[in-house]
């Protein structure tokens, strides 16, 4: 059994039969928040409700795939540190992929043509996205195609609207310049599992679950201490 997390956005929680060997594991129970700024208060709950509704214990797990962002930095701390923990504990495996992959793969599913391209534009604040462009070759094979990065959405239009598909939140804020083909905001923890499935089976390394900031923190330590006189 794999547990997938994602809070890269909203929460998504996902649990799966199967194994990263390449085959498609069956996806047995998604549950989600899509508040963005309550992760601590209901991560571990939904992990508890999904693990509940397919009847399974967390002595069951096989395998824990986690998010690894870019996204918010409390967020993406939550995610990464419930993942570890219970990874850690029990001792069992822990994979870690970007959620612009996910994100990716999980729009790609969607579409009826082959091959396609997909441009992922994740909200980053500061009037920002983070994105990436991806394509899925006749064999099914999806690739990416461009770094993820953080950009001001003019620099990036172009680029991503050239794609077959534009997914993601960045899409709802930013519609003149980043109008979606598709309304996929955040990430399904179900296709967080299935998209490490068949990078696992590509033989990508899915070993690193460091988070992918991208830029530095919004509340930065100051780099010398301010005098009280205001000197």
């Amino acid at each position: 059994m794999l547990l997938g997390i994602d809070t890269s956005g909203a929460v998504s929680v996902a649990v799966a039969r199967g194994a990263l060997d390449g085959t498609a594991p069956e996806i047995l129970t998604v549950h989600g928040d899509e508040r963005s700024r309550h992760h601590d208060e209901v991560l571990l709950s939904l992990v508890d409700e999904a693990m509940e509704a397919v009847g399974v214990q967390r002595s069951d797990l096989t395998g824990i795939v986690v998010g690894r962002g870019p996204g918010p930095f409390t967020g993406l701390r939550v995610g990464l540190v419930v993942a570890r923990s219970i990874a850690g504990v029990l001792g069992i495996p822990l994979h870690g992929l970007s959620s612009l992959d996910a994100l990716a793969h999980q729009a790609l599913a969607t579409a009826d043509v082959s091959p396609a391209t997909v441009g992922v534009a994740l909200d980053a604040r500061r009037r920002e996205v983070y994105h990436a462009r991806y394509r899925r070759d006749e064999g099914g094979t999806v690739t990416r195609t461009s770094e993820p990065a953080v950009d001001l959405p003019a620099e990036v239009s172009a680029e991503l609207t050239a794609c077959d598909l534009l997914v993601g939140s960045g899409t709802a804020i930013y519609p003149e310049l980043l109008p979606a083909t598709v309304e996929m905001a955040h990430v399904d923890a179900g296709h967080l599992i299935l998209a490490a499935a068949q990078l696992a089976g590509q033989g990508i390394d899915l070993s690193s679950t460091e988070p992918m900031y991208l830029r530095e923190p919004d509340a930065a330590k100051p780099t010398a201490r301010k005098s009280a006189l205001g000197r």
